[in-house]
């Protein structure tokens, strides 16, 4: 049309230079600036965290689970209900810690467990184990505050709705492995305590083993005392496992549940577990009413580093470390807890 070509002629025809020179500068103003705001825009991107999004190889960070909320409340891992996306591992270890026990985890994370997210992703990576801290609640508010510096220092806790107090063991035991179930899609969930020395290495190996039964119960197995309640008649047909007064138990520093173990424990409601005052005995009880195949295995309580220890601390005279805070540092420094080969055919670890 011929308005339309008249326009669009007289709008990139001038005959005025500073028309031209203007144009020209306006131009490479505005690709400067075009530029500018590409650039800022890419290192906000690149320094920025994207919500939504998660690397798939990238630690999981602290988080806090909460239990047993009303029906139709929205419950779940973190109060963010079924959308959590269950982290794929092969173990997932608890470290079972309480607010007294601040010098403790010093103590491991200059030893045997790294104390930043990339050494934890580095180990995590060498033996397919993921590890946390594993901690309830107070009503203290200066205990509070200062595990919240811990959590933003260090990153590696895992936080129960639960009250800490020793004699609610076996229910924070309980609340781990629900959370633990809920968080990592694990074949193997270890309880341990924050007062032993660890080989990770060994302890993959361990996990990986081959095993015919699904439902297992590994640990340093000791014999402990049935109970005479006569309301406890559940036990009675279990006769194989159970000697004239004592059965099979796993001591309670370390021991290790399968899969289908851990989700059994999560399918019943809490209400229809009988809970005792000692959380080894406890969770013993509960492995007698189950079809566990119960695996004994003496690595995994060592009074001293060996060739084949996989947890070491002072059996008998301690449940654990008898002094953990110096304990941990100075087995650390023996070259039989640090430098010893994970297999006769290992000279590298």
């Amino acid at each position: 049309m011929p308005s339309s070509t008249k326009l669009f002629h007289a709008r990139h025809s001038s005959s005025s230079p500073f028309y031209s020179c203007r144009s020209s500068v306006l131009l490479l103003c505005s690709c400067l600036l075009f530029g500018i705001s590409g650039f800022i825009f890419g290192l906000t991107s690149f320094f920025t965290p994207r919500l939504g999004y998660s690397c798939s190889n990238r630690v999981p960070t602290t988080v806090k689970v909460v239990w047993d909320r009303a029906a139709g409340s929205g419950g779940g891992a973190g109060g963010t209900g079924s959308d959590v996306k269950r982290y794929k591992v092969m173990g997932f270890v608890g470290i079972q810690t309480g607010f007294a026990s601040a010098g403790r985890r010093r103590s491991l994370r200059k030893t045997w467990l790294p104390s930043d997210r990339e050494g934890l992703q580095r180990l995590e990576e060498a033996t397919g184990l993921a590890f946390r801290f594993i901690i309830g609640k107070t009503s203290d508010k200066e205990k509070m505050l200062e595990l919240k510096k811990e959590v933003a220092e260090y990153d590696d806790f895992v936080l129960l709705d639960i009250e800490e107090e020793y004699s609610k063991l076996p229910y924070k035991t309980l609340a781990f492995f629900k959370a633990a179930y809920a968080l990592y899609d694990s074949e193997f969930y270890v309880k341990a305590d924050d007062d032993i020395y660890l080989r990770p290495d060994r302890l993959s190996l361990l996990l990986a083993k081959e095993r015919s039964h699904p439902q297992t119960y590994i640990g340093c197995m000791k014999k402990g005392p049935v109970f005479t309640d006569p309301k406890l008649k559940w036990y009675e047909p279990l006769s194989p496992l159970l000697g004239n007064e004592y059965f099979f138990h796993a001591y309670g520093p370390i021991y290790i549940l399968s899969a289908d173990v851990v989700a059994s424990l999560v399918a019943l409601k809490n209400n229809s577990f009988r809970m005792f005052s000692n959380e080894d005995v406890t969770i013993g009880a509960w492995m007698l009413a189950m079809n566990v195949n119960h695996e004994n295995e003496k690595a995994l309580c060592e009074p001293d580093c060996t060739p084949t220890s996989i947890a070491v601390w002072d059996i008998p005279k301690c449940s654990g470390l008898c002094n953990p805070e110096k304990k941990l540092l100075e087995l650390h420094n023996q070259e039989s807890c640090t430098k010893s080969p994970t297999s006769a055919s290992d000279d590298d670890a």
